[in-house]
This record gives C-alpha cells, structure tokens and sequence, in this order.
C-alpha cells in the first residue's frame, strides 16, 4: 500500500498513512522537545488521538515518560516506591497480589497502552475461576495505587482503574459464641492453661495479633487495665514481626473487669515457675502468652489449640477472629453502649461498629421499649 502524504494540522502535528495500512498522527512533545507517535486504523481516528493528546499536553497531563511494560512498572513500584513507605505486612499482601495475580496476567501489556477494559476483562476471568468478590476488590486497590504514582510521574496520562465497575463484596458472614458457649469454651480451656488467653478475647475483644504480641509491662494491675500498642506476626524470610496497630485506633486502653485481673495474676506466677524450669533455655521478652521457651507463639499454633478446645467442648467452629465478633455482640446484648464498644474494638467510626453488629440492636430496642412499660405504665 502506498504510503500517503503527511497532512500537517493547525495547532501542530502531523497525520498520514503507513505503508503497513495504519494511520499515525505525529507531534512534538513540548517538555522533551521530542517527537511521539499515535497509531490508528483509521484516518478520523488519528486526528481524534492527536486531538487529544494536544489537550493533554495543554493541560499538563501528557504522558511523557519512556514506554514500559506493566511488569516493570509494578516491580519498580513495589521496591523503590511501596515498600519503604508502608510496614512488612502492608508490603507483603501487596507484593502477593502483584507477582501472584498483576504481573502473570497483566504484566506483557505496555504501561500506556493498559485500558479500564483489558481490566474488566481480568478480573472477570478471576472470578469466574472462583476468586472472592473482596479479592478482585483489593487487586484493584492496588493497582489504582501504583497507577496514581505512574500518573504523578506522568508516565501515564490517566488511572484506568478508576473505570472499572467492580463487583459488590458482600459482608462475610461469621459464627458468634453465645455468653453460655463463651463460659463453656473458657471451662475447657482452663484445663490447657489456655483459658487466661481467650477470656482476654471473649472478655476484651482484642485481635489476635495483639494478644500473642502483649507484653507484662503493657498491663497495670493496680489500674486494672491493659495499653495495647502494638501487633505481632509471622512472615517467612522476616520471622516474626511486631508493627503497629491496623489502624490509628489500635492504640487504646482497656479497663479489665476483676476477675480477669486475678486470672492474669494467676498465669503469672503460673510463667514464673515455667521460667524457672526452662532455665538458661527461657526467651526472655515479657511475653504475656508465649510459646513454652518464653519466644513469641505463632499464630497457627494458637489457631491449632483453639479448634482442639472447640471440639472437645462440643462447640460450633469459630475462627479466632470471631471471638473478638463473640464478645462485641455479648456486650451490645447485654445493653452496653455502642459507643463504649467501639471505644473498646478500636474502631475508628461508630458506623464501622454498628454496620458489623447492627444485628443485635433490634433485641435492645425491645430492651428499652420494655424498661419504658415499667417506667411509665400503669
């Protein structure tokens, strides 16, 4: 096919035909002072990409960067620019979701060329193969973060994420122990030595993070109350890793009933004689809840233990995680207030409490419609 004339355009650039059928408009990129080129199959679609970009580049948003793929982008990003910014476990979970799922499925296309659709289309596929609707959600969550930052860059002119509809995450539906059920487990459990460590989280709601990471200095017997400040995990090629709390609402205080002040009290003097066993072989960090040497518990062990006690106590399964979901609706049911529970979960936003428990409202408005009957009725 001939090659046709270059046509130049007011307003600067150049649109013609290439001997391979396809159309280009060429301009120069003011920044650079070099030429770049956009390709068509059709002439009127040429001068709307020369259009456009002409735009842009009045409007400051022109990519200018060099082409890249989106492999190589994203590994750039999570090393130089992610992971010295956020924790271990912030890294972690998203170097897992862009060398496990971005970069295999998405990483051949160049940066600039990457489209709301070529995502659409990913992330369709991944769910149909089974992957949770949460999961798709958070894929994108971090995508859209790397692409902001290719974005200020202007390596890309526009975060294509932005345009994607994604699927509606339902709210996991989790299994709550009963007041009856929580005694039953803590009955059982005493029997292990573990009953100290979940009444912690039947009684206080604490994550398990929190509890495996506490310290005897963060508690204060005369005050009855803990100071929680920080979380603990394992990670492989990190070992074990103690960060922050998940949120800026972590960090808080909380007042213990009596009864579990004296059960702490308990297992202290109970680790002192442990200590004294072990010896020289005693890992000496002020762990509240270790494992046998005095070094840091892992959290499958715990896990592990806790299911043995559920069966055996002839209970429902629970994740760990349920028991803080456990004690937030035993304390709304007994008619403490939602705000004192959400003081106590370390939740930034009533909304976020009463959007996990709103369920149990309904019994204590029947509560309060009740104490009025006796107040005011006949």
């Amino acid at each position: 096919m001939a090659r046709q004339r270059k046509k130049s355009v007011r307003g600067g650039g150049t649109v013609f035909q290439r001997k391979d059928g396809r159309w280009e408009a060429r301009f120069k990129v003011e920044e650079t002072g070099k030429y770049k080129s956009l390709y068509a199959t059709t002439e009127k679609e040429a001068y709307k990409l020369l259009e456009e970009a002409r735009l842009q580049q009045r409007q400051g948003v022109l990519a200018t960067g060099p082409q890249q793929s989106l492999k190589d982008f994203l590994e750039y990003w999570l090393e130089d620019v992610e992971k010295p910014t956020v924790g271990v476990s912030a890294y972690i979970g998203n170097r897992i979701a862009i060398r496990k799922y971005l970069i295999p499925g998405l990483g051949h296309i160049k940066l600039q060329k990457l489209t709301a659709h070529q995502l659409q289309v990913f992330y369709a596929q991944h769910l149909r193969e089974g992957m949770s609707a949460s999961r798709v959600a958070r894929l994108n969550t971090v995508l859209h973060k790397a692409l902001e930052h290719a974005k200020r860059l202007r390596l890309v002119s526009m975060n294509v994420s932005d345009d994607v509809e994604l699927p509606r995450v339902r709210k996991r539906a989790y299994q709550v122990l009963d007041s009856e059920q929580a005694k039953a487990l803590l009955q059982v459990a005493s029997e292990r030595g573990l009953d100290t460590l979940l009444a912690l989280a039947v009684v206080t709601a604490m994550r398990k993070g929190e509890i495996l990471g506490l310290r005897w200095s963060d508690i204060d017997m005369v005050k009855q109350e803990i100071r929680i400040s920080r979380t603990v995990n394992y990670y492989t090629g990190y070992g074990f890793v103690e960060t922050d709390g998940k949120t800026k609402n972590s960090a808080r205080v909380i007042k213990l009933p009596a009864f579990l002040s004296g059960m702490l009290k308990k297992h202290h003097a109970s680790q002192l004689e442990d200590k004294l066993r072990v010896g020289d072989a005693w890992v000496d960090r002020d762990l509240v809840f270790p494992r046998k040497d005095g070094d840091f518990m892992r959290r499958t062990t715990l896990d592990y233990h806790v299911d043995k006690l559920l069966e055996k106590a002839g209970l429902p399964y629970v994740r760990f995680h349920d028991l803080r979901h456990s004690a937030a609706t035993i304390l709304l049911a007994m008619g403490v207030p939602a705000n004192v529970v959400q003081e106590l979960l370390g939740h930034a936003d009533i909304k976020m409490t009463l959007g996990i428990y709103g369920h149990v409202l309904p019994s204590m408005h029947k509560d309060a419609v009740d104490k009025m009957d006796g107040l005011y009725g006949n």
